[in-house]
């Protein structure tokens, strides 16, 4: 069956096309435009970056401290733009669930600083 094309839709992401059928079944198809992938996944890549490092600099603070061990194994332990934080201290995980004042601190950081850690992706990311 021959297919004609009805709707060409560009955008700077590439485009959209529609077809109709002799029987007129309507078709939708996207083409991607040439790199488009390449530069967002590397858009994605700076963003996930941005996040690690900044939730990392807002847990500073909020990770407890006795001679800095704990926050410097958070640094070493973690792969900036993983998306994934570890801290390298046998102890780590205890501290984080069981101290008296700062237990849980991505948890504290996450309920202040979300939204400014989210803003600054999004901008980095392009949307």
């Amino acid at each position: 069956m021959a297919q004609k094309r009805d709707i060409k839709i560009a955008t700077p992401r590439g485009y959209v096309y529609t077809t109709t059928s002799k029987n007129g079944k309507v078709t939708a198809r996207i083409q991607w435009a040439p790199g488009f992938g390449r530069r967002k996944g590397a858009a994605f890549m700076r963003a996930q970056e941005f996040v690690d490092s900044e939730c990392l600099r807002y847990m500073n603070p909020l990770t407890p401290r006795r001679t800095g061990t704990l926050i410097k194994s958070g640094t070493l332990g973690t792969v900036i733009g993983s998306g994934s934080i570890e801290y390298l201290a046998p102890y780590a995980r205890r501290q984080y669930y069981e101290h008296k004042e700062k237990a849980r601190w991505f948890e504290t950081m996450k309920a202040s600083r979300k939204e400014t850690i989210l803003k600054g992706a999004n901008r980095i990311a392009g949307e």
